[in-house]
């Protein structure tokens, strides 16, 4: 058999193979990396197709997408040095696109470069005809369990929509500290608020229905200390994001004066960025975001958290790629507390094709190899032009001032 070889760019070429039950999987070669913006359900997503030479496709999904056109630079880099590489090398490859450049590639690199790993591994199963979750280890669980977005403006709004999806089955709520409309943010009115809107739901819910606060790194620390304190007796599952993610040591400060359980992550890509949140016990649920790390890397920030007991609750906001890869890590995952899932119906829209079954606060892939997810690619071509991305909204002050969204 012909040994194998190694390039200029550092990718290792191998021999013609078949896998043992003859599925084509050895050295199946990446032939072109395609972004794909998509419109499904009136939300936009950023994909990204790997294609192979053996005609077989894998779907990844960027998660870091408000800054498209640098986005869609990052997907023209990667392919560069990735194009004509095996795609069964995932851990090789995840290590040369970081690292290959001299400069890492994390946030909006590396949430590209989370896409190609995400379809590497789609691909993977896919070729072997098995799902990813079988890949990771086979399954923990039966399903993953979901929270779902609660919106309202005034408590007796809230209230009103939280009976409706715990009709539905969902025992997971989540409310973000939020303000008055048209993008004005003042943080002391915008933490009363949201207590009023937390003491009504507590008040007007089973005790068995879970709140979940995200701040959005809205706040500063003395006002992420102040509404930690007065939420903590209304029991939330746990308050996100509280502080802003570029300096981490604040998380030790805001730990030390609250009891509350704290999350936080979704903004990171790497385990090196996680690792002060874990090492250091800041927090109780990482916030891994499967379309900003990827699976190579997400499994690892995993195996980090359960070495400290901290759960895992993915951040995913996003496509049913993403969604469908949450779901497969958090089968194979021991420590997972709960998936944040945005569309409490799942998928409907005539783009998606085959995407993860959503229903009564849980979430389970669709019987299918790889991750279960199969787009329209040729209507989603047609469209993609008039995808809009963009920046999210903007947030400010009443002075002017910017605050984070």
């Amino acid at each position: 058999m012909t040994s194998s070889t190694v390039d200029d760019q550092g990718l290792l070429h191998e021999p013609h193979g078949r896998s043992p039950a003859g599925a084509v999987w050895w050295p199946m070669k990446i032939t072109r990396i395609e972004p794909l913006p998509v419109s499904a359900g009136g939300a936009a997503f950023f994909l990204v197709v790997v294609h192979t030479d053996e005609g077989l496709h894998g779907l990844g999904e960027v998660g870091i997408r408000s800054r498209p056109a640098t986005v869609a630079g990052a997907v023209r880099d990667v392919a560069e040095r990735a194009v004509g590489a095996d795609v069964t090398r995932i851990e090789h490859l995840w290590q040369l696109l970081y690292r290959g450049a001299f400069f890492p590639a994390d946030r909006d690199v590396g949430a590209v470069l989370a896409a190609v790993d995400l379809a590497l591994w789609d691909l993977r199963g896919k070729a072997l005809g098995v799902p990813v979750c079988d890949l990771l280890g086979g399954r923990t669980r039966d399903h993953v369990p979901a929270y779902v977005h609660l919106n309202g403006y005034e408590p007796e709004e809230y209230l009103d929509n939280a009976h409706r999806l715990v009709a539905a089955g969902w025992t997971n709520l989540r409310i973000a500290v939020g303000d008055q409309p048209g993008g004005v943010f003042e943080p002391r009115r915008a933490l009363r608020r949201t207590l009023d809107v937390v003491a009504a739901l507590r008040a007007g819910l089973d005790d068995d229905i879970e709140i979940i606060i995200d701040v959005h790194t809205r706040l500063d620390p003395a006002e992420a200390v102040l509404f930690c304190h007065e939420v903590t007796a209304m029991r939330p599952l746990f308050v996100e994001d509280p502080l802003r993610c570029e300096n981490l040591d604040a998380y030790r400060s805001l730990r030390q004066r609250t009891t509350v359980p704290l999350a936080a992550g979704e903004q990171l890509t790497t385990k090196w960025e996680f690792r002060q949140l874990i090492e250091d016990d800041l927090i109780d649920h990482a916030r891994i975001d499967l379309a900003n790390t990827g699976i190579t890397e997400g499994r690892k920030i995993a195996a980090m958290a359960e070495a400290h007991y901290i759960s895992v609750a993915t951040h995913n906001p996003l496509g049913p790629v993403c969604t469908a890869a949450s779901t497969h890590v958090n089968l194979s995952l021991p420590n997972v507390s709960v998936q944040e899932q945005t569309r409490p119906h799942g998928w409907d829209d005539a783009l998606v094709l085959a995407a993860p079954r959503v229903e009564a606060g849980t979430v389970v892939p669709a019987d299918l190899p790889g991750l279960g997810v199969e787009i329209d690619l040729d209507a989603a071509r047609s469209a993609a032009s008039t995808v809009a991305l963009g920046p999210p909204a903007r947030f400010h002050r009443p002075d002017g001032s910017v605050t984070n969204w």
